[in-house]
């Protein structure tokens, strides 16, 4: 039997990432969508979100969810939203019981965690907001609601690995210029993109030390939705939410 200080239940944080299998929405959005801006049936996508909110065991209407823009805007919350946040790519709270919500199909979705000062945030962190530093921005904001850099946790999602990301050479030098330690070269031999490991870098580079990656390519891996890959598809989320253990 595992130690209730150890069980999952005890655990003052907890991070979860989905995939794509086991809901309600039909093909293209086969079937666990999470994202309500991307065509599929709104009933489905409420039946997606209620079935996520019953099996974490947090209410629906403690999630927020966020108008994912692709900037480097950073929203601290502090209670239940009505509606996405408008017009972010962040989130930070020191609110127990609070489900932070990033929807990703390619993108670097982000969980930071510092449980000793009670913080924690979501971050979508695709190209433009990746190399216009809200990962960055997103730790800065942490730090000003009490967290300390040394004691934060970062979880990196399923997202486009460099391998698959093929983008135009001046693009991938763009990137590289703002993100180091993101260019890199696909396996067609072509410029890509490792967002992931220019987070890496970056998160290194501030302080936080704690970092995991999960390494599984959005592009290839056919548990998870890819925008690249299918164009009109549907999104998986990564959730992080206090506690209060």
């Amino acid at each position: 039997m595992t130690p209730a200080s150890r069980s999952p239940d005890n655990r003052p944080v907890r991070m979860v990432f989905t995939t794509r299998a086991g809901g309600a929405s039909l093909s293209p959005y086969d079937s666990f969508n999470l994202g309500d801006h991307v065509g599929d049936d709104p009933a489905a996508v409420a039946a997606n979100r209620a079935r996520l909110a019953q099996s974490i065991e947090v209410p629906e209407e403690r999630f927020v969810w966020m108008e994912q823009l692709h900037t480097n805007t950073v929203t601290v919350v502090v209670g239940p939203h009505t509606g996405p946040v408008p017009a972010t790519d962040a989130l930070v709270t020191r609110e127990v019981g609070l489900a932070l919500c990033v929807l990703v199909a390619d993108c670097t979705p982000v969980l930071l965690a510092d449980h000793s000062a009670g913080v924690v945030a979501a971050v979508h962190a695709g190209r433009m907001g990746a190399r216009n530093g809200i990962v960055e921005r997103t730790v800065a904001e942490m730090v000003r609601c009490g967290a300390r850099p040394a004691f934060i946790q970062a979880l990196l999602g399923p997202a486009a690995a460099g391998e698959s990301y093929e983008v135009p050479e001046q693009m991938a030098d763009d990137v590289e210029k703002e993100l180091p330690g993101s260019k890199t070269t696909t396996r067609a031999g072509t410029s890509g993109l490792d967002i992931r490991a220019g987070i890496v870098r970056q998160l290194m580079g501030l302080g936080v030390t704690h970092i995991d990656a999960d390494p599984r390519d959005t592009v290839t891996d056919p548990e998870f939705f890819s925008y690249r890959r299918e164009g009109v598809t549907g999104r998986q989320a990564g959730v992080i939410w206090l506690t209060g253990h």
